[in-house]
């Protein structure tokens, strides 16, 4: 990286009418997936429509799934969708939760690294606002000639990991001058990760006035033929689960691993999380715990789909104390797992 010296000797070069231009930066983005710009029928049908119309989450010919989602899908499913959204709503800022927290991610990361004056903190949505491509214009208006681009996935996936940096490189061929970049990798077995899931659940579960008979760690689904392709995403889950378990100590026939948040009629990973918490209640399981580790953020999964649908099952099957963990989220224990990524990352770079 050239010095300021040298970049002052450089400027008498430049022509008179050069505009300054700021360098010396070090970028870092946190990316997730997104959240509806509101509620109602159209904020959620712009959101489901950028989403759904995603080939990397969609993985059907355009001829065959263009007449689904507009034709069916966004007629039906924006009006249902706002009313779960509407439920777990941050009323106060009038945004979904996944943004409220990872904005607050990405300031208490910039408070990590405040050391580091030339390190500038952002963060971005794979779909709706705050947009990747506005966000990387800024860094590098801001002077980031580095960029580090850091998906919150900790398990690999085509549907996630993979269009988060699609969306950010297709931003990228449009700049004339880009940033030198780095995709920071799935973090699924880092022992930094393990261990913050592990001291966050034993806080979680010291909290409750029961102890589980049984703990679910429950990872979003994805159709078993993206499996069958190559996607490396179940392999993933299940290590964090293993080495999860392992790390509390937690006996095997008292810990179960499921996939939730399945859409469509092909079959999805299994077993399923809503069929497993019916059947433990089923057959008497009186107290169940649901952690769902995969997600670095609460979100409409976790808050609506876990700790309300979830719970209802449960309850209506005969279950008596139902607790859901709550992710990292912005907790100490979670910046300390983007902080070790971050850090581990920008190595050369700082």
């Amino acid at each position: 990286m050239s010095t300021p010296r040298d970049r002052q000797a450089d400027r008498g070069h430049w022509p008179k009418d050069h505009p300054d231009i700021a360098h010396g930066k070090v970028g870092v983005l946190l990316l997730n997936l997104g959240t509806p710009d509101g509620t109602d029928y159209w904020s959620m049908r712009r959101y489901l429509k950028e989403f759904l119309s995603d080939e990397r989450v969609i993985e059907e010919p355009k001829w065959k799934w263009w007449p689904i989602l507009n034709l069916i899908i966004l007629t039906v499913r924006p009006g249902r969708k706002g009313r779960d959204y509407a439920t777990i709503w941050n009323n106060e800022r009038d945004e979904g939760p996944l943004k409220t927290i990872t904005r607050a991610q990405a300031e208490k990361l910039a408070s990590r690294l405040a050391s580091s004056p030339h390190v500038i903190v952002d963060w971005a949505m794979r779909y709706a606002n705050p947009s990747t491509e506005s966000r990387l214009e800024a860094l590098v208006a801001a002077g980031c000639e580095r960029i580090l681009l850091l998906p919150l996935y900790p398990q690999y996936a085509a549907a996630t990991t993979a269009t988060a940096a699609d969306h950010a490189f297709r931003a990228l061929m449009k700049m004339r001058w880009q940033p030198a970049v780095r995709v920071a990798p799935a973090y699924h077995d880092d022992p930094a990760y393990i261990a913050a899931l592990a001291a966050s659940m034993r806080e979680s579960l010291a909290k409750l006035d029961f102890e589980p008979e049984r703990i679910i760690a429950t990872f979003h689904g994805m159709p078993q033929k993206y499996f069958a392709k190559g996607d490396p995403y179940h392999c993933h889950c299940q290590k964090t689960s293993r080495l999860l378990r392992d790390a509390l100590g937690w006996p095997a026939e008292r810990w179960l691993t499921t996939f939730q948040s399945r859409f469509g009629n092909d079959p999805w990973l299994q077993p399923y999380t809503d069929k497993t918490v019916e059947r433990l209640a089923a057959e008497g399981v009186k107290k169940l715990a649901l952690v769902a580790p995969g997600f670095s953020a609460d979100c409409l999964e976790t808050l609506e789909e876990l700790d309300g649908e979830n719970r209802h099952i449960f309850e209506g099957g005969g279950g008596e104390k139902f607790a859901y963990l709550p992710a990292l989220n912005d907790s100490e224990h979670g910046i300390d797992v983007i902080e070790a990524v971050v850090r581990r990352e920008l190595s050369g770079w700082l």
